[in-house]
Protein backbone atom coordinates (compact mmCIF):
# COMPACT_ATOMS: atom_id res chain seq x y z
CA UNK A 1 0.00 0.00 0.00
CA UNK A 2 1.29 3.45 -0.94
CA UNK A 3 2.26 5.72 1.94
CA UNK A 4 -0.33 8.51 1.85
CA UNK A 5 2.28 10.97 3.11
CA UNK A 6 4.39 10.52 -0.02
CA UNK A 7 3.70 11.55 -3.59
CA UNK A 8 3.74 9.95 -6.98
CA UNK A 9 5.40 11.86 -9.81
CA UNK A 10 2.00 12.98 -11.11
CA UNK A 11 1.18 14.54 -7.72
CA UNK A 12 4.16 16.91 -7.75
CA UNK A 13 3.13 20.57 -7.76
CA UNK A 14 5.10 22.82 -10.11
CA UNK A 15 5.42 26.59 -9.99
CA UNK A 16 6.80 28.14 -13.18
CA UNK A 17 7.05 31.72 -11.99
CA UNK A 18 10.63 32.12 -13.28
CA UNK A 19 9.57 31.62 -16.90
CA UNK A 20 6.18 33.29 -16.33
CA UNK A 21 7.57 36.53 -14.93
CA UNK A 22 10.87 36.95 -16.72
CA UNK A 23 11.62 37.52 -20.43
CA UNK A 24 12.22 34.51 -22.64
CA UNK A 25 14.51 34.15 -25.62
CA UNK A 26 12.06 34.46 -28.56
CA UNK A 27 14.07 32.03 -30.72
CA UNK A 28 12.99 28.45 -30.08
CA UNK A 29 15.60 26.72 -32.23
CA UNK A 30 18.22 25.02 -30.08
CA UNK A 31 21.33 26.47 -31.66
CA UNK A 32 24.29 28.20 -30.05
CA UNK A 33 23.92 31.97 -30.26
CA UNK A 34 24.14 35.24 -28.39
CA UNK A 35 20.90 35.84 -26.50
CA UNK A 36 19.78 39.41 -25.86
CA UNK A 37 17.14 40.89 -23.56
CA UNK A 38 16.21 37.53 -22.08
CA UNK A 39 16.76 35.59 -18.86
CA UNK A 40 16.38 32.12 -20.35
CA UNK A 41 15.78 30.02 -23.44
CA UNK A 42 13.31 27.18 -23.82
CA UNK A 43 15.07 23.93 -24.65
CA UNK A 44 14.28 20.22 -24.64
CA UNK A 45 16.67 17.66 -23.11
CA UNK A 46 18.34 15.28 -25.54
CA UNK A 47 16.84 11.79 -25.59
CA UNK A 48 19.16 8.96 -24.58
CA UNK A 49 19.10 5.30 -25.51
CA UNK A 50 19.26 3.11 -22.43
CA UNK A 51 19.16 5.02 -19.13
CA UNK A 52 19.68 3.37 -15.76
CA UNK A 53 19.61 4.69 -12.21
CA UNK A 54 22.90 4.49 -10.31
CA UNK A 55 22.19 6.29 -7.02
CA UNK A 56 19.63 8.44 -5.25
CA UNK A 57 19.66 10.75 -2.25
CA UNK A 58 17.10 9.38 0.18
CA UNK A 59 17.21 12.69 2.05
CA UNK A 60 16.12 14.61 -1.04
CA UNK A 61 13.41 12.05 -1.69
CA UNK A 62 12.02 12.82 1.75
CA UNK A 63 12.39 16.57 1.23
CA UNK A 64 10.36 16.35 -1.99
CA UNK A 65 7.82 14.01 -0.33
CA UNK A 66 8.47 11.44 -3.04
CA UNK A 67 7.57 7.80 -2.66
CA UNK A 68 10.84 5.82 -2.43
CA UNK A 69 9.31 3.01 -4.48
CA UNK A 70 9.64 5.33 -7.47
CA UNK A 71 13.27 4.33 -7.90
CA UNK A 72 12.00 1.05 -9.36
CA UNK A 73 9.68 2.85 -11.78
CA UNK A 74 10.82 3.22 -15.39
CA UNK A 75 8.97 6.54 -15.68
CA UNK A 76 11.12 7.91 -12.87
CA UNK A 77 14.33 6.81 -14.60
CA UNK A 78 13.21 8.24 -17.95
CA UNK A 79 12.25 11.54 -16.32
CA UNK A 80 15.56 12.20 -14.61
CA UNK A 81 17.66 11.72 -17.71
CA UNK A 82 15.37 13.99 -19.73
CA UNK A 83 13.63 11.41 -21.91
CA UNK A 84 10.20 12.48 -20.66
CA UNK A 85 8.71 15.50 -18.94
CA UNK A 86 5.82 15.66 -16.50
CA UNK A 87 2.76 17.85 -16.99
CA UNK A 88 3.64 21.22 -15.50
CA UNK A 89 7.32 21.00 -16.39
CA UNK A 90 8.78 23.56 -18.79
CA UNK A 91 12.39 22.86 -19.66
CA UNK A 92 14.70 25.84 -20.07
CA UNK A 93 18.30 27.00 -19.79
CA UNK A 94 19.31 30.21 -17.99
CA UNK A 95 21.24 33.03 -19.62
CA UNK A 96 24.09 34.49 -17.61
CA UNK A 97 27.57 35.86 -18.02
CA UNK A 98 30.59 35.91 -15.80
CA UNK A 99 34.20 36.58 -15.00
CA UNK A 100 36.38 33.52 -15.45
CA UNK A 101 39.75 33.63 -13.69
CA UNK A 102 39.29 37.38 -13.32
CA UNK A 103 38.47 38.12 -16.96
CA UNK A 104 35.07 39.03 -18.35
CA UNK A 105 33.93 36.13 -20.53
CA UNK A 106 30.68 37.62 -21.79
CA UNK A 107 27.71 35.31 -22.26
CA UNK A 108 28.07 31.90 -20.63
CA UNK A 109 24.74 30.43 -19.51
CA UNK A 110 23.55 26.90 -18.78
CA UNK A 111 25.68 25.13 -21.34
CA UNK A 112 24.85 21.64 -20.08
CA UNK A 113 22.21 22.27 -17.44
CA UNK A 114 18.51 22.16 -18.21
CA UNK A 115 15.97 23.30 -15.64
CA UNK A 116 12.77 21.28 -15.38
CA UNK A 117 10.85 23.62 -13.09
CA UNK A 118 10.24 24.43 -9.44
CA UNK A 119 8.51 21.93 -7.17
CA UNK A 120 6.52 23.30 -4.24
CA UNK A 121 6.50 20.82 -1.36
CA UNK A 122 3.81 20.29 1.25
CA UNK A 123 5.67 22.47 3.74
CA UNK A 124 5.73 25.21 1.07
CA UNK A 125 9.43 24.93 0.24
CA UNK A 126 10.58 25.65 -3.28
CA UNK A 127 13.02 23.27 -4.98
CA UNK A 128 14.28 23.77 -8.52
CA UNK A 129 15.02 20.56 -10.42
CA UNK A 130 17.87 20.73 -12.92
CA UNK A 131 19.45 18.09 -15.15
CA UNK A 132 23.19 18.42 -15.66
CA UNK A 133 24.50 16.63 -18.74
CA UNK A 134 21.17 16.35 -20.58
CA UNK A 135 22.32 17.83 -23.88
CA UNK A 136 23.16 21.09 -25.63
CA UNK A 137 21.49 24.44 -25.12
CA UNK A 138 21.90 27.81 -26.85
CA UNK A 139 24.67 28.45 -24.29
CA UNK A 140 26.78 25.34 -24.97
CA UNK A 141 29.20 27.24 -27.23
CA UNK A 142 31.37 24.57 -28.88
CA UNK A 143 30.53 21.84 -26.34
CA UNK A 144 27.99 19.02 -26.52
CA UNK A 145 26.09 19.73 -23.29
CA UNK A 146 26.75 16.21 -22.02
CA UNK A 147 28.50 14.92 -18.91
CA UNK A 148 30.39 11.76 -18.04
CA UNK A 149 30.17 9.38 -15.10
CA UNK A 150 33.52 10.52 -13.71
CA UNK A 151 32.48 14.11 -13.03
CA UNK A 152 28.81 13.33 -12.38
CA UNK A 153 29.64 10.86 -9.63
CA UNK A 154 31.92 13.43 -8.01
CA UNK A 155 29.19 16.07 -8.12
CA UNK A 156 26.51 13.74 -6.77
CA UNK A 157 28.67 12.55 -3.89
CA UNK A 158 30.09 15.95 -3.01
CA UNK A 159 26.83 17.88 -2.92
CA UNK A 160 25.37 15.34 -0.49
CA UNK A 161 28.59 15.12 1.54
CA UNK A 162 28.63 18.91 1.93
CA UNK A 163 25.01 18.89 3.08
CA UNK A 164 25.80 16.43 5.87
CA UNK A 165 28.88 18.46 6.83
CA UNK A 166 26.54 21.42 7.40
CA UNK A 167 27.96 23.44 4.50
CA UNK A 168 25.45 25.53 2.46
CA UNK A 169 25.14 23.69 -0.84
CA UNK A 170 23.06 22.75 -3.82
CA UNK A 171 21.84 19.16 -3.59
CA UNK A 172 21.53 16.10 -5.79
CA UNK A 173 18.53 13.83 -6.22
CA UNK A 174 19.72 11.22 -8.70
CA UNK A 175 22.76 9.98 -10.59
CA UNK A 176 21.95 8.11 -13.81
CA UNK A 177 23.78 6.55 -16.71
CA UNK A 178 22.53 7.42 -20.19
CA UNK A 179 23.58 4.16 -21.85
CA UNK A 180 25.74 6.12 -24.29
CA UNK A 181 29.41 7.04 -24.60
CA UNK A 182 30.77 10.58 -24.54
CA UNK A 183 34.15 11.67 -25.90
CA UNK A 184 36.31 13.62 -23.46
CA UNK A 185 39.93 14.75 -23.39
CA UNK A 186 40.43 14.46 -19.63
CA UNK A 187 43.95 15.87 -19.57
CA UNK A 188 43.57 18.31 -22.49
CA UNK A 189 46.58 16.60 -24.05
CA UNK A 190 45.09 15.70 -27.43
CA UNK A 191 44.15 12.15 -26.42
CA UNK A 192 40.35 12.04 -26.14
CA UNK A 193 38.66 8.84 -25.03
CA UNK A 194 35.14 7.47 -24.84
CA UNK A 195 33.63 7.61 -21.35
CA UNK A 196 30.28 6.59 -19.86
CA UNK A 197 27.64 9.29 -20.25
CA UNK A 198 25.73 10.36 -17.14
CA UNK A 199 23.18 12.86 -15.86
CA UNK A 200 22.82 14.31 -12.36
CA UNK A 201 19.54 15.79 -11.21
CA UNK A 202 20.59 18.77 -9.12
CA UNK A 203 18.23 20.41 -6.64
CA UNK A 204 18.33 23.87 -5.04
CA UNK A 205 15.90 26.57 -3.89
CA UNK A 206 17.28 28.59 -6.81
CA UNK A 207 20.07 28.28 -9.36
CA UNK A 208 20.35 32.05 -9.94
CA UNK A 209 23.98 33.20 -9.94
CA UNK A 210 25.88 36.48 -9.84
CA UNK A 211 26.27 36.10 -13.59
CA UNK A 212 22.52 36.28 -14.22
CA UNK A 213 22.66 39.93 -13.17
CA UNK A 214 26.01 40.61 -14.78
CA UNK A 215 24.90 39.71 -18.30
CA UNK A 216 21.90 42.03 -18.21
CA UNK A 217 23.97 44.89 -16.83
CA UNK A 218 26.66 44.29 -19.46
CA UNK A 219 23.98 44.49 -22.13
CA UNK A 220 22.70 47.71 -20.52
CA UNK A 221 19.31 46.00 -20.23
CA UNK A 222 18.29 47.90 -17.11
CA UNK A 223 14.61 47.08 -17.47
CA UNK A 224 15.18 43.34 -17.28
CA UNK A 225 17.91 43.74 -14.68
CA UNK A 226 15.30 45.42 -12.47
CA UNK A 227 12.78 42.69 -13.22
CA UNK A 228 15.28 39.98 -12.30
CA UNK A 229 16.27 41.60 -9.00
CA UNK A 230 12.63 42.20 -8.06
CA UNK A 231 11.80 38.60 -8.93
CA UNK A 232 14.76 37.29 -6.92
CA UNK A 233 13.89 39.31 -3.82
CA UNK A 234 10.23 38.35 -3.96
CA UNK A 235 10.88 34.65 -4.59
CA UNK A 236 14.15 33.82 -2.85
CA UNK A 237 14.28 36.51 -0.15
CA UNK A 238 10.61 36.72 0.90
CA UNK A 239 11.57 37.89 4.41
CA UNK A 240 12.74 41.18 2.87
CA UNK A 241 10.12 43.88 2.30
CA UNK A 242 10.37 44.58 -1.41
CA UNK A 243 8.54 47.89 -0.98
CA UNK A 244 11.00 49.17 1.60
CA UNK A 245 13.29 52.06 0.68
CA UNK A 246 16.80 50.89 -0.08
CA UNK A 247 15.67 47.30 -0.60
CA UNK A 248 18.34 46.59 -3.23
CA UNK A 249 21.08 47.54 -0.78
CA UNK A 250 19.54 45.42 1.99
CA UNK A 251 19.37 42.53 -0.46
CA UNK A 252 22.99 43.00 -1.54
CA UNK A 253 24.12 43.07 2.10
CA UNK A 254 22.36 39.76 2.72
CA UNK A 255 24.04 38.25 -0.34
CA UNK A 256 27.38 39.38 1.11
CA UNK A 257 26.50 37.83 4.47
CA UNK A 258 25.47 34.43 3.13
CA UNK A 259 28.47 34.35 0.79
CA UNK A 260 30.80 35.00 3.73
CA UNK A 261 29.08 32.30 5.79
CA UNK A 262 29.52 29.80 2.95
CA UNK A 263 33.24 30.48 2.57
CA UNK A 264 33.79 30.26 6.34
CA UNK A 265 32.25 26.78 6.20
CA UNK A 266 34.60 25.87 3.33
CA UNK A 267 37.56 26.96 5.42
CA UNK A 268 36.26 25.05 8.44
CA UNK A 269 36.21 21.69 6.66
CA UNK A 270 39.18 22.35 4.36
CA UNK A 271 37.18 22.49 1.12
CA UNK A 272 38.60 24.21 -1.96
CA UNK A 273 36.07 25.03 -4.68
CA UNK A 274 38.61 25.35 -7.46
CA UNK A 275 36.52 27.42 -9.91
CA UNK A 276 35.19 30.49 -8.11
CA UNK A 277 34.21 32.30 -11.29
CA UNK A 278 31.33 34.74 -10.88
CA UNK A 279 29.05 32.44 -12.86
CA UNK A 280 29.71 29.79 -10.19
CA UNK A 281 28.54 31.99 -7.33
CA UNK A 282 25.03 31.33 -6.03
CA UNK A 283 22.91 34.32 -5.11
CA UNK A 284 21.78 32.31 -2.05
CA UNK A 285 25.27 31.62 -0.75
CA UNK A 286 25.16 27.95 -1.74
CA UNK A 287 28.12 25.93 -2.97
CA UNK A 288 27.36 25.38 -6.64
CA UNK A 289 29.04 23.69 -9.63
CA UNK A 290 31.26 20.94 -8.28
CA UNK A 291 34.03 20.76 -10.85
CA UNK A 292 37.73 20.45 -9.93
CA UNK A 293 37.15 20.73 -6.18
CA UNK A 294 39.11 19.09 -3.38
CA UNK A 295 39.79 18.92 0.33
CA UNK A 296 43.07 19.97 1.87
CA UNK A 297 44.93 16.87 2.85
CA UNK A 298 48.32 18.12 3.95
CA UNK A 299 47.67 21.66 5.16
CA UNK A 300 48.86 23.88 2.31
CA UNK A 301 47.20 27.31 2.12
CA UNK A 302 48.44 27.71 -1.47
CA UNK A 303 46.87 24.48 -2.75
CA UNK A 304 44.38 24.56 -5.61
CA UNK A 305 42.68 21.43 -6.97
CA UNK A 306 42.31 22.93 -10.46
CA UNK A 307 45.00 22.10 -13.03
CA UNK A 308 43.94 25.18 -15.03
CA UNK A 309 44.73 27.28 -11.95
CA UNK A 310 48.08 25.61 -11.23
CA UNK A 311 50.20 28.59 -12.26
CA UNK A 312 48.30 31.58 -10.92
CA UNK A 313 46.64 29.76 -7.99
CA UNK A 314 43.90 32.37 -7.97
CA UNK A 315 41.47 29.92 -6.37
CA UNK A 316 43.84 28.49 -3.76
CA UNK A 317 42.53 27.63 -0.31
CA UNK A 318 43.65 30.73 1.57
CA UNK A 319 42.46 33.10 -1.18
CA UNK A 320 38.82 32.00 -1.26
CA UNK A 321 37.50 34.79 0.94
CA UNK A 322 39.29 37.42 -1.16
CA UNK A 323 37.98 35.92 -4.39
CA UNK A 324 34.48 35.94 -2.93
CA UNK A 325 34.92 39.64 -2.11
CA UNK A 326 36.16 40.33 -5.66
CA UNK A 327 33.15 38.49 -7.05
CA UNK A 328 30.81 40.50 -4.82
CA UNK A 329 32.44 43.66 -6.18
CA UNK A 330 31.50 42.50 -9.70
CA UNK A 331 27.92 41.95 -8.54
CA UNK A 332 27.94 45.42 -6.99
CA UNK A 333 29.04 46.88 -10.32
CA UNK A 334 26.29 44.94 -12.08
CA UNK A 335 23.53 46.39 -9.88
CA UNK A 336 25.09 49.87 -9.67
CA UNK A 337 22.73 51.27 -12.37
CA UNK A 338 19.86 50.67 -9.93
CA UNK A 339 21.70 52.36 -7.04
CA UNK A 340 23.62 55.18 -8.74
CA UNK A 341 25.78 55.70 -5.69
CA UNK A 342 29.04 53.89 -5.00
CA UNK A 343 29.28 54.86 -1.34
CA UNK A 344 26.67 52.47 0.13
CA UNK A 345 27.93 49.62 -2.03
CA UNK A 346 31.49 50.24 -0.83
CA UNK A 347 30.27 50.29 2.77
CA UNK A 348 28.59 46.91 2.32
CA UNK A 349 31.74 45.43 0.79
CA UNK A 350 33.68 46.73 3.81
CA UNK A 351 31.05 45.09 5.99
CA UNK A 352 31.75 41.81 4.19
CA UNK A 353 35.46 42.05 5.06
CA UNK A 354 34.78 42.78 8.72
CA UNK A 355 32.00 40.22 9.02
CA UNK A 356 34.04 37.49 7.35
CA UNK A 357 37.03 38.10 9.60
CA UNK A 358 34.85 37.96 12.70
CA UNK A 359 33.16 34.75 11.58
CA UNK A 360 36.48 33.18 10.58
CA UNK A 361 38.00 34.02 13.97
CA UNK A 362 35.06 32.43 15.79
CA UNK A 363 35.15 29.40 13.48
CA UNK A 364 38.83 28.80 14.12
CA UNK A 365 38.24 29.17 17.86
CA UNK A 366 35.47 26.57 17.63
CA UNK A 367 37.80 24.17 15.84
CA UNK A 368 39.92 24.27 19.00
CA UNK A 369 36.92 23.79 21.27
CA UNK A 370 36.38 27.40 22.35
CA UNK A 371 33.00 29.10 22.33
CA UNK A 372 34.31 32.30 20.74
CA UNK A 373 37.46 34.02 19.69
CA UNK A 374 39.64 36.37 21.71
CA UNK A 375 43.05 37.96 21.32
CA UNK A 376 44.59 35.03 23.16
CA UNK A 377 42.83 32.49 20.94
CA UNK A 378 43.66 34.42 17.75
CA UNK A 379 47.36 34.30 18.61
CA UNK A 380 47.05 30.58 19.34
CA UNK A 381 45.40 30.00 15.94
CA UNK A 382 48.07 32.01 14.13
CA UNK A 383 50.82 29.91 15.69
CA UNK A 384 48.98 26.67 14.94
CA UNK A 385 48.54 27.42 11.23
CA UNK A 386 52.26 28.06 10.90
CA UNK A 387 52.92 24.78 12.68
CA UNK A 388 50.53 22.82 10.42
CA UNK A 389 52.20 24.19 7.29
CA UNK A 390 55.74 23.49 8.49
CA UNK A 391 55.51 19.75 7.83
CA UNK A 392 52.99 17.73 5.81
CA UNK A 393 50.10 17.52 8.28
CA UNK A 394 46.65 16.25 7.35
CA UNK A 395 44.30 19.05 8.38
CA UNK A 396 41.21 16.91 8.95
CA UNK A 397 42.98 14.24 10.96
CA UNK A 398 45.05 16.70 13.00
CA UNK A 399 42.03 18.37 14.59
CA UNK A 400 40.41 15.02 15.39
CA UNK A 401 43.69 13.82 16.96
CA UNK A 402 44.04 17.06 18.89
CA UNK A 403 40.65 16.45 20.49
CA UNK A 404 41.94 13.12 21.84
CA UNK A 405 45.03 14.31 23.67
CA UNK A 406 44.92 15.01 27.38
CA UNK A 407 46.26 18.46 28.02
CA UNK A 408 48.48 17.78 31.00
CA UNK A 409 52.22 18.33 31.25
CA UNK A 410 53.08 14.64 31.35
CA UNK A 411 51.17 13.88 28.14
CA UNK A 412 52.52 16.92 26.33
CA UNK A 413 56.13 16.07 27.18
CA UNK A 414 55.77 12.38 26.32
CA UNK A 415 57.24 12.20 22.80
CA UNK A 416 56.14 8.62 22.31
CA UNK A 417 52.56 9.52 23.21
CA UNK A 418 52.57 12.49 20.83
CA UNK A 419 53.75 10.23 18.01
CA UNK A 420 50.99 7.74 18.84
CA UNK A 421 48.30 10.44 18.85
CA UNK A 422 49.39 12.46 15.82
CA UNK A 423 51.15 9.99 13.53
CA UNK A 424 47.91 9.30 11.66
CA UNK A 425 47.97 12.99 10.59
CA UNK A 426 51.64 13.12 9.55
CA UNK A 427 52.41 12.23 5.93
CA UNK A 428 56.20 12.10 6.39
CA UNK A 429 56.95 11.06 9.98
CA UNK A 430 60.67 11.67 9.39
CA UNK A 431 59.85 15.40 9.34
CA UNK A 432 58.89 15.16 13.02
CA UNK A 433 62.43 15.77 14.22
CA UNK A 434 64.22 17.45 17.10
CA UNK A 435 63.35 20.85 15.60
CA UNK A 436 59.64 20.30 14.98
CA UNK A 437 58.61 18.31 18.04
CA UNK A 438 59.59 21.00 20.60
CA UNK A 439 57.57 23.53 18.59
CA UNK A 440 54.52 21.27 18.79
CA UNK A 441 55.04 20.76 22.51
CA UNK A 442 55.46 24.49 23.08
CA UNK A 443 52.19 25.14 21.23
CA UNK A 444 50.37 22.44 23.21
CA UNK A 445 51.52 24.08 26.45
CA UNK A 446 50.02 27.40 25.30
CA UNK A 447 46.85 25.58 24.21
CA UNK A 448 46.63 23.97 27.66
CA UNK A 449 47.06 27.37 29.34
CA UNK A 450 44.32 28.83 27.15
CA UNK A 451 41.85 26.04 28.02
CA UNK A 452 42.65 26.47 31.72
CA UNK A 453 42.12 30.24 31.51
CA UNK A 454 38.69 29.58 30.01
CA UNK A 455 37.93 26.76 32.46
CA UNK A 456 37.50 24.25 29.63
CA UNK A 457 37.86 20.58 30.55
CA UNK A 458 39.29 17.96 28.18
CA UNK A 459 35.93 16.21 27.85
CA UNK A 460 34.08 19.45 27.06
CA UNK A 461 36.77 20.39 24.57
CA UNK A 462 36.65 17.03 22.84
CA UNK A 463 32.87 17.10 22.58
CA UNK A 464 32.85 20.58 21.04
CA UNK A 465 35.71 19.88 18.65
CA UNK A 466 34.24 16.65 17.33
CA UNK A 467 30.95 18.34 16.54
CA UNK A 468 32.80 20.96 14.52
CA UNK A 469 35.70 19.06 12.94
CA UNK A 470 34.65 16.20 10.65
CA UNK A 471 36.39 12.86 10.65
CA UNK A 472 35.15 11.84 7.19
CA UNK A 473 35.41 14.07 4.11
CA UNK A 474 35.26 13.21 0.41
CA UNK A 475 38.96 12.92 -0.25
CA UNK A 476 39.81 12.94 -3.95
CA UNK A 477 41.48 9.55 -3.85
CA UNK A 478 38.34 7.99 -2.35
CA UNK A 479 36.16 9.54 -5.03
CA UNK A 480 38.56 8.28 -7.70
CA UNK A 481 38.45 4.76 -6.31
CA UNK A 482 34.65 4.87 -6.44
CA UNK A 483 34.86 6.13 -10.04
CA UNK A 484 37.26 3.34 -11.01
CA UNK A 485 34.86 0.73 -9.62
CA UNK A 486 31.82 2.42 -11.22
CA UNK A 487 33.50 2.32 -14.61
CA UNK A 488 33.61 -1.46 -14.14
CA UNK A 489 29.89 -1.55 -13.30
CA UNK A 490 30.57 -1.85 -9.57
CA UNK A 491 28.76 0.80 -7.53
CA UNK A 492 29.43 -0.71 -4.11
CA UNK A 493 32.01 1.90 -3.07
CA UNK A 494 29.81 4.75 -4.29
CA UNK A 495 26.98 3.59 -2.04
CA UNK A 496 29.29 2.86 0.88
CA UNK A 497 30.87 6.30 0.63
CA UNK A 498 27.45 7.92 0.42
CA UNK A 499 26.46 6.13 3.61
CA UNK A 500 29.68 6.98 5.49
CA UNK A 501 29.50 10.64 4.48
CA UNK A 502 26.01 10.90 5.96
CA UNK A 503 27.65 10.85 9.40
CA UNK A 504 30.91 12.74 8.94
CA UNK A 505 31.32 13.68 12.62
CA UNK A 506 30.67 10.19 14.04
CA UNK A 507 33.43 7.70 14.82
CA UNK A 508 32.03 4.79 12.73
CA UNK A 509 34.66 2.26 13.93
CA UNK A 510 33.98 -0.18 11.10
CA UNK A 511 34.61 2.54 8.47
CA UNK A 512 38.04 3.76 9.62
CA UNK A 513 39.50 3.06 6.18
CA UNK A 514 37.53 6.01 4.81
CA UNK A 515 39.12 8.35 7.36
CA UNK A 516 42.70 7.46 6.46
CA UNK A 517 45.05 10.08 5.07
CA UNK A 518 45.89 10.04 1.37
CA UNK A 519 48.10 7.06 0.55
CA UNK A 520 51.44 7.73 -1.12
CA UNK A 521 50.34 6.08 -4.38
CA UNK A 522 47.64 8.75 -4.73
CA UNK A 523 49.93 11.75 -4.26
CA UNK A 524 50.27 12.47 -7.99
CA UNK A 525 47.82 10.05 -9.59
CA UNK A 526 45.24 11.63 -11.93
CA UNK A 527 41.94 12.24 -10.15
CA UNK A 528 43.49 11.77 -6.71
CA UNK A 529 45.09 15.17 -6.30
CA UNK A 530 44.45 17.94 -8.83
CA UNK A 531 41.64 17.76 -11.39
CA UNK A 532 40.87 19.34 -14.74
CA UNK A 533 37.63 21.01 -15.77
CA UNK A 534 36.97 18.19 -18.25
CA UNK A 535 33.62 16.51 -17.74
Amino acid sequence: MKNTLTLSLQELVFDNRFIDRLPADPILKNSCRQVKNACFSFVEPTKVSNPSLVAVSTEMFEELNLDKELIHDDEFIQLFVGNTLLPGMNAYAMCYGGHQFGNWAGQLGDGRAINLGDVITRNNKRWSLQLKGAGPTPYSRTADGLAVLRSSLREFLCSEAMYHLGVPTTRALTLSLTGEKVVRDMFYDGNPEYELGAVVCRVAPSFIRFGNFQILSAQNDIENLTRLIDYTIETDFPHLDSSEEGIYLKWFKEVCTTTADMVVHWMRVGFVHGVMNTDNMSILGLTIDYGPYGWLENYDPDWTPNTTDANGRRYRFENQSQVALWNLLQLAEAIYPLINDTRPLEEILKYYRDYYQQQWNNMMAAKLGFEQSSELVEKLVEQLLKLLAEIETDMTLFYRALSEIELDDNAIMDEGLLHTVFEKAWYLPEQVNEKYLPQLQSWLVKYKECTEALDLTDSERKNRMNQFNPKYVLRNYLAQQAIDKANEDDYSMLHELLDVLRKPYDEQPDKEVFAAKRPEWARHRAGCSMLSCSS
